[in-house]
């Protein structure tokens, strides 16, 4: 009883408490050829945060679909996106999901958004012996809601695949189109008008679509948006009340109505 009560509300400890590992960790005679989830993005705009990514994920040189979901709902006030191996990312937003409601039944109050970010860094960590054979590699991006502020607002983490963790303070990226994408954000936050933090909710729709259609031209395994064959986005938007998706139809009508779609 003395120890149950020890880690009451850690859902990690209890699994480490009954030899329940996480991640298989055996050595590898070749590497296998993975599927790899790119492109994702997160950043601040006027009413919270935007978490976007595309929806294609490849194996190698093949293209293995373009239905992939990277931008994951782990609670009511967190978002995790996945870039990297989908098969480890998607167990880790498991685990994240039954953390999390567990600490919250237990202790009959939502876990922090400090603990939230380390449980994170936690599984990561627990997955170095197969990051460090270069299997199963996950560099994410998460979101969530710091309820402690006096005015509670989203924040943006991002992390390296040791599990290091970093506060974002405008935007993150991670996948094969980061780079691009970065490089986009540098600019408009110094030059851009409105700057990506100032945009009212449309415009940040809007900028993030364009942003991954920029991405997809410069890197072929990013998907990419084409409203003419029915390719979108998620794009998931997350305040201090919840978050919302941007539907495909919100994301055509915010594309249909761009001023600058026939600029140049």
């Amino acid at each position: 009883m003395t120890q149950t009560t020890a880690i009451a509300g850690d859902f990690l400890s209890l699994l480490a408490q009954h030899e329940t590992r996480l991640f298989a960790q055996h050595p590898i005679g070749s590497m296998p050829n993975q599927t790899q989830a790119t492109t994702v993005f997160a950043f601040h705009f006027a009413e919270g945060v935007l978490m976007a990514g595309d929806r294609r994920a490849t194996a190698g040189n093949l293209i293995v679909t373009d239905k992939i979901e990277k931008i994951l709902e782990i609670d009511a006030t967190s978002l995790l996106a996945i870039a990297g191996v989908p098969a480890t990312a998607f167990e880790m937003a498991r685990v994240l999901q039954t953390s999390f409601e567990y600490y919250r039944r237990s202790q009959l109050q939502p876990l922090s958004l400090a603990a939230r970010v380390r449980a994170l860094a936690r599984l990561l960590r627990d997955n170095l012996p197969m990051t460090m054979q270069g299997v199963g590699i996950v560099v994410p991006l998460f979101a969530g809601v710091d309820f402690s502020e006096k005015s509670p607002a989203p924040h943006i983490y991002f992390y390296d695949p040791l599990g290091a963790q970093f506060q974002a303070v405008g935007h993150a990226a991670s996948g094969s189109g980061s780079a691009s994408i970065r490089s986009i954000f540098a600019f408009h936050e110094r030059h851009g008008t409105p700057r990506p933090s100032e945009m009212n909710r449309l415009e940040a729709t809007r900028f993030a679509l364009r942003l991954l259609m920029t991405a997809s031209e410069l890197d072929s395994a990013t998907g990419g948006v084409d409203p003419s064959s029915n390719q979108f986005a998620t794009l998931k938007i997350l305040t201090s009340s919840g978050i919302q998706t941007v539907s495909d139809s919100d994301q055509a009508a915010a594309l249909a109505t761009d001023p600058n779609a026939n600029a140049g």
